[in-house]
């Protein structure tokens, strides 16, 4: 199936990539990736463990650089560009990595500042962000102590407090109750309202399902697939009358494993 086309008011796109390639010695991670999501899009990025999925992201967020081809965002070259490039993205990586000795409200204060913003405009969004998240009593603890879903509410905080045109998350449901994904997913919905492109990669595929308008699909290296669910739902056939969730369409595209070698002998 192609990769996407769609129409840009300027003809660019939030993020585009040509024959994008990565390799780590003799194994190529991701193998001529050809993208392009249009601006103002909820896209979702699947693929399996170990499809490409992570280092596509990295290569987007100027992480990784690519060994041949080209990424872009918003019309600027991830490698040749890449101040320009970071300084209209956010990214919730699966990694977090965070300054644990910071407290959260000291964290945002830095990475607003980094962003080149005025320090009263970053105390400002930082007290906005937190309240949001529900993290305004923990402002003054560091992010050591906090758990993991406070942490990745953290991480979206400074992935949100320079207004960024695109944002790019990996796994950001992961390890969130039920509460705080809710949450997220409210705030995800008033960023696209505003125009916001949201680059997602989640194993929960219920989730991407429900969220994203385009879908495409990496495997071991290659785009496989790309476009809306009934596009995707057009190219897998199906049994007569059924309509293919995206598991159905993602265990078809990837291929689906014998189940006989996963056969437990004591639960047969």
């Amino acid at each position: 199936m192609p990769a996407m086309m769609m129409d840009t008011v300027d003809g660019s796109f939030a993020v585009e990539t040509s024959g994008l390639v990565r390799r780590f010695g003799a194994m190529t991670a991701v193998d001529g990736l050809d993208l392009r999501v249009a601006r103002g899009t909820f896209f979702g990025f699947l693929g399996p463990n170990g499809a490409g999925k992570s280092t596509t992201l990295k290569m987007l967020t100027g992480l990784l650089t690519p060994t041949a081809g080209t990424a872009k965002i918003l019309g600027h070259d991830v490698v040749r560009e890449p101040v320009e490039v970071k300084r209209r993205i956010g990214v919730v990586p699966e990694e977090l990595a965070l300054f644990d000795r910071l407290t959260g409200g000291e964290y945002l204060e830095f990475v607003g500042r980094m962003y080149g913003m005025p320090l009263s405009t970053v105390r400002q969004r930082s007290g906005e962000l937190l309240d949001l998240l529900g993290l305004g009593g923990e402002s003054s603890k560091l992010l050591v102590d906090y758990s993991h879903g406070m942490q990745k509410k953290v991480a979206l905080a400074a992935a949100l407090i320079h207004d960024p045109d695109v944002l790019f998350l990996d796994e950001p449901f992961e390890g969130i109750d039920a509460i705080a994904a809710r949450l997220v997913k409210t705030i995800l919905a008033r960023l696209l309202e505003r125009g916001v492109t949201i680059f997602l990669t989640s194993h929960i595929l219920e989730i991407v399902e429900r969220l994203c308008a385009h879908v495409a699909i990496i495997h071991q290296g290659k785009l496989i697939a790309s476009g809306t669910m009934d596009e995707l739902r057009h190219g897998v056939p199906s049994g007569a009358g059924s309509r293919m969730t995206l598991e159905d369409l993602f265990v078809s595209l990837v291929g689906n494993p014998d189940e006989s070698t996963g056969a437990l002998s004591w639960l047969e």
